[in-house]
């Protein structure tokens, strides 16, 4: 029997990249016959995956700085079409997964030229502008909340919530729960994404300081650029802090199964993980993220009861008070974990198959 095939348009950061590798390894894995295509920044972190086959398609968002950027942001685009659209006519597959980002849109644009069917997803809480664009188009509309924002009712029929596309080896963690009588250590892990949170490095480490001085024991587990490492380490060694510091991990796991609170970015991807891990965050939004929105995605968060919200601007005046609380107020945890406990993504990838399936056997 032939093997389907399904190509997995993603773009170049890890909130990005990771869920498509999710997805690429579970239908490899369910006898589809599976490529990837990304730019120069994905490729860095898929290109140690023996099992995938990727294609390099160059990327840019459109730059209107000045003439010259406008013009090598046009050329690029251009270029990308034109090799998406050679690429799909040699490999024409059954449907196209375009996963977002703009890395993800000549291969779309390519597909409505060739009429190859497409489905897209959106796990942000406000519709991506590359999605906006290819929604009249797209086949279905996957979400991991029916809250998205953005999306005129109009399409409202292709929208489907199927949940958040994470790796299967959070998913099938084995979760340990913490009583209260254990958090008498608040072990913090510090996360800024795939890029790494500079302002991290520069303003929590103080506070940090202040909490080891008045709270009974603390231990910091800290990401960061690799610039930083050694600033880091002679700080917390200074300060007496118990520490750990890492630079981006593809095995975060490891990490989130030493922690009791997490401080994060709002990127959509690792708020996935961190509520199917069961873990209490802070959330700092990223200030300048599109159409703000990682400050969506944390405000939904809040909301549900799976975590706290602070903007970077009140890092200084109200971190350390926060923390201090919830160490005060272990309850607090208790009740962010039962939260996230009646949430689970177990069931995401089975769903995808049986909606990919479905679209796969349509008839043009």
């Amino acid at each position: 029997m032939t093997k389907k095939k399904i190509l997995i348009a993603t773009g170049g950061t890890g909130g990005h990249v990771f869920p498509a590798y999710s997805l690429a390894s579970y239908l490899i894995n369910n006898n589809y016959n599976v490529k990837i295509t990304t730019d120069e920044r994905g490729f860095s972190y898929l290109k140690n995956y023996n099992n995938l086959k990727i294609l390099k398609i160059p990327s840019s968002p459109l730059v209107k700085k000045n003439i010259f950027k406008l013009l090598y942001s046009l050329f690029t685009m251009f270029y990308s079409l034109i090799k998406s659209f050679l690429f799909l006519i040699f490999n024409r597959p059954s449907v196209i997964f375009g996963m977002g980002g703009y890395s993800s849109f000549p291969i779309c644009i390519a597909a409505i030229i060739l009429r190859i069917k497409f489905v897209i997803y959106e796990n942000n809480l406000i519709i991506g502008k590359a999605n906006k664009y290819l929604l009249p188009f797209a086949k279905k509309l996957f979400v991991s909340y029916k809250e998205l924002e953005g999306v005129q009712k109009k399409y409202d029929e292709k929208i489907l919530e199927i949940g958040n596309i994470i790796r299967e080896e959070i998913i099938n963690a084995q979760i340990v729960i913490q009583e209260n009588d254990e958090f008498n250590k608040i072990e913090i892990l510090v996360l800024g994404g795939s890029q790494g949170a500079r302002v991290f490095a520069e303003k929590l480490p103080d506070i940090f300081k202040k909490l080891k001085n008045s709270l009974p024991s603390i231990k910091i587990y800290q990401q960061c650029q690799k610039n930083q490492n050694d600033q880091l380490s002679n700080f917390y060694k200074n300060a007496g802090i118990d520490y750990e510091i890492f630079n981006f991990s593809e095995k975060i796991i490891n990490y989130y199964s030493k922690v009791n609170l997490v401080i994060s970015r709002s990127g959509a991807s690792v708020l996935g993980e961190l509520i199917n891990m069961n873990k209490p965050f802070i959330l700092i939004p990223l200030p300048t993220s599109a159409d703000d929105h990682q400050h969506k995605n944390a405000e939904f968060y809040q909301k549900k009861g799976y975590g706290f919200l602070l903007r970077e601007k009140d890092i200084k005046e109200k971190l350390y008070d926060l923390i201090k609380t919830i160490y005060k107020d272990k309850s607090a945890l208790k009740r962010i974990i039962s939260n996230q406990r009646q949430y689970s993504d177990k069931d995401i990838f089975r769903n995808l198959n049986i909606e990919i399936e479905k679209i796969t056997n349509e008839k043009n």
